[in-house]
């Protein structure tokens, strides 16, 4: 019989009120807690993410606050840039590929809830991968939601509620999150 959190990483329904998932929580969100609270940008600071991360790439940046629910399933390549206020909620994988900026309040979702309301009242939820590839730009106040691929190169428009996976090489906005206009 599979975990909690097998099930979680396998994008089955899961119990995130489980033992295990609730220490693995706890530990991220202190180490977020320990990242916001030390000052400036040293050598601990950038330690406490590396440890935290699934992979953190070189000459990355990220601005506290900012809060991760595992930390485990982040992926991040080189030279991303994270504005103030960023959430992603990992409990699937997040590959976030390289020279890829947020700007500030960019909320990243694997996690989502039954639209079926028995299962959201016995506490069940689902997570999906996002991949965001390399060279992409994604505007303040975007969220992205579960199980969305943004292609590389691409620029999401800020305030964008992107809901669905968005090619390389264009510019989408708005609320659903479109394609504008091709980025070449």
């Amino acid at each position: 019989m599979l975990s909690e959190k097998q099930k979680m990483l396998a994008g089955a329904d899961y119990l995130a009120s489980d033992a295990e998932l609730t220490r693995d929580r706890t530990l991220a969100h202190t180490k977020c807690h320990e990242f916001n609270a030390t000052p400036g940008y040293s050598p601990e600071k950038l330690e406490i993410l590396a440890q935290s991360f699934g992979s953190y790439g070189t000459d990355c940046y990220i601005e506290p606050p900012f809060f991760f629910d595992y930390g485990y399933n982040l992926f991040l390549g080189q030279n991303v840039y994270l504005n103030f206020n960023c959430v992603i909620l990992d409990c699937s994988l997040v590959t976030i590929g390289d020279f890829v900026k947020f700007g500030p309040n960019v909320q990243v979702y694997t996690a989502g809830h039954s639209l079926d309301n028995a299962k959201r009242l016995q506490g069940f939820e689902f997570a999906k991968p996002i991949t965001i590839g390399s060279n992409v730009w994604v505007g303040g106040g975007s969220i992205i939601l579960p199980g969305v691929d943004i292609g590389e190169n691409a620029v999401i428009g800020a305030g964008s509620l992107v809901s669905k996976s968005i090619p390389a090489n264009v510019v989408a906005a708005g609320n659903p999150c479109r394609v504008v206009r091709n980025n070449t």
